[in-house]
């Protein structure tokens, strides 16, 4: 059997097939020879295959020519704000023959869209409720807005949201959902926390409201401890309890002071301080100087108010410490003292006044005429008698005075009414001073009335709901 090796000589035996051979040979090796010392080598700086982020900066290296100083020309665009595939082609002409070589340029988006939850991650909710869904917004930089295509799912105590955008990135966040109760009921008392109540009359528990985060109708659950002896003189606490469904307990308490009706209280309060009421007001041009006189003296006084004068002398009242009280809307004889309920009307409107201006519901009141006003007579006998009771089981204190000024209508003169205040002041007593801060000639007294008063050792005190009443003789 012949070897390979004879076979080859066999083969080349053959002139022309030896020739053949010879020449194909040369062939390539002359070809190889001239594209190694003809044909130009472009040479790409950095990566023939670059990988970008979207919104990446490109930055271009360039190419060169091996043995040339003559430039490459570069054609195409990389615009990172889309994402895609670029190509950038380098060009280099020769023997007017133009050699090109490329680097691929690939903008990708692996950036996952951002996916917000509104709210928090972790919410308790009501056990007895289930979660309502508060919101989320997904926004991915290439792709905008596609908060649509969010895929929720709900899994017991865990919520998963899902984002993906067109590129497949994908976004997920939880929320935790914890079944669990632990706010307390809010309990808060309707009406007033300190209640009067006259002796022998009729006390009617205003109740409580209460609200709670998870259960309702918590009003038929309170439990009230302590009771009211309507017909004994004394202080009554009553104690308001609630507990929820999830054994959060909330509770309040009111004190009732059951008092005796007070006929000639002349006498009562602290001995030797003087109560300065104003009445009628506010009023421009005398209570702002009344108000930077008891300034500039350090007193504080109490202002019986209506609905005249602009609401920002009693802003100034209550905000320099002084008491805002409560007169009448209309200090209209017929129409607070026609009934029960018109007077009621008629002091509710200058209360929701104050209120709306000091944050603060007042519960100190004093009558138009007084406590002991006959004139109320004309409009419905015994009025004074009902109200009088009223009021306190209502929950306020009324005021009257045991030393007028004689402003209303006695004089018109500044240094009367000076005499008629400092020549009825008593040591022996609570001093409860009727003025008007309407009127011109008591804001020009006031200033002399204080100075008298502290160089004879009184003091100046504000009606609070702590202050002893001082009321007249009821004659309606």
């Amino acid at each position: 059997m012949n070897s390979w090796f004879d076979r080859f000589k066999d083969f080349f035996k053959n002139k022309y097939v030896l020739i053949s051979f010879i020449v194909l040979v040369l062939s390539f090796f002359l070809v190889f020879l001239v594209y190694v010392v003809f044909v130009p080598k472009i040479i790409i700086n950095g990566k023939e295959k670059v990988v970008l982020q979207y919104n990446d900066k490109y930055s271009e290296n360039g190419a060169y020519v091996l043995g040339d100083d003559d430039g490459v020309e570069i054609e195409g665009k990389v615009d990172t704000s889309k994402i895609g595939e670029y190509e950038v082609v380098y060009k280099y002409k020769k023997f007017g023959i133009t050699f090109t070589k490329k680097r691929i340029v690939e903008v990708k988006d692996e950036k996952g869209p951002d996916l917000v939850l509104t709210g928090e991650d972790e919410v308790n909710v009501c056990p007895n409720r289930d979660y309502e869904e508060e919101g989320y917004k997904s926004v991915d930089e290439y792709d905008g807005d596609i908060t649509d295509q969010v895929v929720v799912n709900r899994e017991d105590d865990q919520i998963t949201y899902i984002s993906t955008d067109k590129s497949g990135n994908k976004t997920t966040v939880f929320r935790k959902i914890v079944k669990e109760d632990n706010v307390k009921p809010v309990i808060t008392l309707k009406g007033n926390s300190v209640m009067y109540v006259v002796v022998g009359s009729k006390f009617t528990d205003p109740s409580v409201k209460v609200v709670d985060n998870c259960d309702s109708n918590l009003e038929e659950k309170v439990v009230t401890e302590g009771n009211v002896d309507i017909n004994k003189v004394g202080k009554y606490t009553i104690k308001y309890k609630v507990i929820d469904s999830s054994n959060n307990t909330s509770e309040v308490t009111r004190v009732v002071n059951v008092v005796n009706k007070n006929t000639t209280n002349s006498s009562r309060g602290i001995p030797g301080v003087i109560y300065l009421t104003f009445d009628d007001g506010p009023n421009s041009g005398t209570t702002n100087v009344i108000l930077d006189i008891l300034k500039e003296e350090g007193v504080k006084a109490t202002f019986f108010v209506t609905m005249r004068g602009p609401d920002s002398l009693i802003k100034r009242e209550f905000d320099e410490g002084h008491t805002v009280a409560l007169h009448t809307a209309s200090h209209n004889y017929k129409t607070v003292y026609t009934s029960v309920d018109g007077y009621f009307k008629d002091l509710n409107k200058v209360s929701n006044r104050v209120e709306k201006i000091t944050g603060v519901k007042s519960m100190i009141i004093r009558f138009p005429g007084g406590s002991s006003n006959t004139v109320s007579r004309h409009y419905n006998i015994g009025i004074m008698t009902t109200l009088t009771s009223e009021v306190l089981n209502r929950g306020y204190r009324y005021y009257d005075w045991n030393i007028s000024s004689g402003d209303a209508g006695e004089t018109k003169n500044k240094d009367k009414v000076y005499a008629n205040v400092v020549n009825n002041l008593s040591k022996k007593r609570a001093n409860v001073v009727l003025m008007h801060d309407i009127k011109p000639y008591t804001r020009d007294a006031l200033r002399k009335i204080i100075k008298y008063g502290k160089e004879n050792g009184y003091t100046f005190e504000r009606i609070t709901m702590d202050t002893p009443m001082v009321t007249q003789r009821v004659n309606n």
